[in-house]
């Protein structure tokens, strides 16, 4: 695996430059965001079960049944294979979200065997998780693992930011946007961090949530 890993600042910094010289939107987002944030997480199980939290609810919804599954204990693979489906639905989680949590605490992925794998062998690993999409994914390659050049095309939040930075007329769909993303490649991953930053940027303008 040969493959560009984002581990600092730093490096998210050079690709804010390579992109900013590449697209004057870009250039322009950035005068506005500022220095954008590294955003790295701890993967493993943990960051896998809050991907599945964290689908179709909003981000504060997400964290407050994160929450209540930390307080309960739940967020271990062993505690969650052994729970109760009733202390897992306490907590918030849907009847699907139970089931995908299930699978994956049964799937026994070897996490730190995917540090070294190559994204796209991360991506079909995870994907042949019930309950993990190709978003989930991306988004843990990307955040978890560091990996430069992936971009979750069928994030809504980048793809409303998409539309207003560079003036469509309509939110481009994942298709759509992916097709956009090939252009930001070595640096698609800090394209989304970009991204990210101006849309909330602008949803703060607009005191929108």
């Amino acid at each position: 695996m040969n493959e560009r890993i984002i581990q600092s600042p730093a490096c998210v910094a050079e690709g804010a430059a390579w992109l900013a010289a590449q697209e004057p939107r870009f250039a322009a987002a950035l005068q506005q965001t500022g220095p954008l944030p590294l955003r790295l997480r701890q993967d493993g199980f943990g960051a896998l079960l809050d991907a599945i939290v964290s689908q179709q609810v909003s981000v504060a919804a997400g964290a407050a049944i994160w929450q209540r599954l930390q307080a309960a204990g739940l967020t271990d693979p062993c505690a969650l294979a052994a729970a109760h489906d009733d202390a897992l639905r306490a907590c918030g989680l849907s009847r699907p979200k139970v089931r995908y949590a299930r699978a994956l605490a049964a799937a026994q992925l070897d996490y730190p065997g995917l540090r070294g794998a190559s994204t796209a062998e991360i991506l079909t690993t995870l994907t042949k998780v019930p309950g993990i999409g190709r978003w989930s994914a991306e988004i843990y390659a990307m955040l978890s693992l560091g990996r430069a050049d992936v971009f979750a095309a069928g994030d809504l939040a980048l793809q409303e930011s998409a539309r207003s930075l560079f003036g469509l007329a309509q939110r481009p769909d994942e298709r759509a946007l992916r097709e956009m993303a090939r252009n930001w490649s070595p640096w698609r991953g800090v394209a989304a961090r970009l991204l990210w930053a101006y849309y909330r940027l602008k949803k703060n303008r607009e005191g929108i949530g």
